[in-house]
């Protein structure tokens, strides 16, 4: 009957897919608004609201630069960071007080049931709502997540927008209790709910659902179909777990916050922060591996294929197109880059996963590869001559010379090509010089 109705019952359309989940967005948001100052009031709500802007734009800046080797749309992170900060902070608050009210007039022990509810259920409740993002962008956007970096910023964006809600009416609350008691400023309860949640822990919800986009991420790169559902659910379970242990910590004595913080939470920030730098470095090396082959077929110039490798060109190559041509070259030339990547991450995968994990690869390839050449002309001389500029290529490297740049474009013939990656439906542009690059001074190298 399913599959009856399956083909019977058209599948929802982009658009209309992107119009329920604005509207989703848009409701849960301004309920979520309305319940938060509700809770603090207008004054507490708009103290909380500066104050929890704070951490907002580095926490941002930072998981943008871990996905910039193969960046993400911004129309994607802005919605996880929107369902965040309204649809999942919504599903918390009311679960959680439901929960919290339900276990309360069981037990009659209202200290229990809060506790039991920090402990126990908003753990689950949270890391879970923040889940559904990811598994949204995972179900729906498939082309957008590409492997564990995906995962790192997707669930970075969710749980930044998650934590400035919850800031809000933390900070809120603490805001309309100093004035009921008059406090100072340096003894007020917002000055130390500031320093606790803004300064030292402002990693902390990141910290938990990234452990969820890690799962999500390497199952995005998985051809088993066990580790693509039991890696997801495993990345969950382990952020509850490190949610369940951080909200209990005052529950271990006078210093116990203390001791979880500096033995816990800081290591596993760190070990976290040193895997973002290991995935990206990975990532970019990916991307020059995959992309040497296409620069052999002709649809790369040879100074490209170093330049899209490294961050600090690439940015170098968008400053050269807007000084040259304007915002629209500097725009054409990220597009291409942008392009590139998705390429060489598309050939890695279908490399690793065969026709079961990449079975539009064709189609996929010949659309990026068409549009690679479109931009081609305003995109590689920049590339090149930032590619020379920060010592990418040899100091004799004339980007400006075609013909020398041909004669040094090692690689198989276009046969070659096909017969020794069954996976590659490129077609060069023109033919590929197989003759020997011949530097200055008369040497060959073959």
């Amino acid at each position: 009957m399913y599959r009856e109705l399956h083909l019977v019952l058209p599948r929802p359309s982009g658009t209309v897919r992107t119009c329920v989940l604005l509207a989703l967005l848009a409701a849960t948001g301004i309920a979520i608004l309305e319940l938060v100052r509700e809770q603090t009031g207008t004054p507490g709500f708009f103290v909380g609201l500066g104050l929890a802007l704070v951490p907002v734009a580095p926490l941002m800046a930072a998981f943008r630069w871990l996905g910039r080797a193969a960046p993400a749309p911004w129309s994607q992170l802005l919605f996880c960071f929107g369902w965040g900060a309204c649809t999942a902070a919504l599903i918390a608050i009311l679960a959680n007080n439901f929960a919290t009210e339900w276990i309360a007039a069981a037990t009659t022990d209202a200290s229990a049931a809060d506790h039991l509810g920090s402990v126990a259920i908003a753990p689950v409740v949270e890391e879970s709502a923040k889940a559904a993002a990811l598994l949204l962008v995972f179900a729906f956007r498939r082309r957008h997540f590409t492997g564990p970096a995906d995962g790192f910023v997707v669930a970075g964006f969710t749980a930044t927008g998650f934590a400035f809600t919850e800031n809000i009416l933390y900070l809120g609350n603490a805001f309309v209790e100093d004035l009921a008691d008059r406090s100072g400023a340096l003894e007020s309860v917002t000055a130390a709910t500031f320093f606790v949640r803004i300064v030292l822990s402002p990693f902390a919800h990141p910290l938990f659902t990234v452990l969820t986009g890690l799962g999500f991420g390497v199952a995005a790169v998985s051809a088993r179909r066990p580790r693509r559902i039991g890696l997801p659910l495993l990345g969950l379970v382990l952020a509850m777990g490190m949610h369940a242990l951080w909200n209990g910590s005052s529950q271990f004595g006078d210093h116990g916050f203390y001791v979880v913080y500096s033995c816990v939470m800081v290591p596993a920030f760190g070990l976290l922060v040193w895997l973002a730098v290991r995935i990206r470095r990975n990532r970019l090396r990916a991307v020059e591996g995959e992309l040497a082959l296409y620069a052999a077929a002709g649809w790369l110039g040879p100074a490209e294929v170093p330049a899209l490798a490294s961050m600090p060109a690439r940015s170098l190559a968008r400053s050269l197109a807007r000084r040259s041509g304007g915002r629209a070259a500097g725009r054409t030339v990220a597009r291409y880059e942008a392009d590139a990547a998705a390429l060489a991450l598309l050939r890695n995968r279908a490399r690793r996963g065969g026709p079961v994990r990449e079975p539009d690869f064709a189609g996929r390839e010949r659309e990026l590869l068409h549009r690679l050449w479109r931009s081609r002309a305003t995109a590689g001389p920049a590339l090149a001559r930032a590619a020379v500029m920060e010592e990418l290529v040899p100091p004799w490297f004339d980007p400006l010379d075609p013909a020398a740049a041909g004669r040094c474009v090692p690689g198989p013939r276009r046969t070659d090509l096909r017969r020794s990656d069954p996976w590659s439906s490129a077609t060069p542009a023109g033919p590929v010089s197989t003759r020997p690059c011949v530097l200055p001074g008369g040497d060959e190298v073959r």
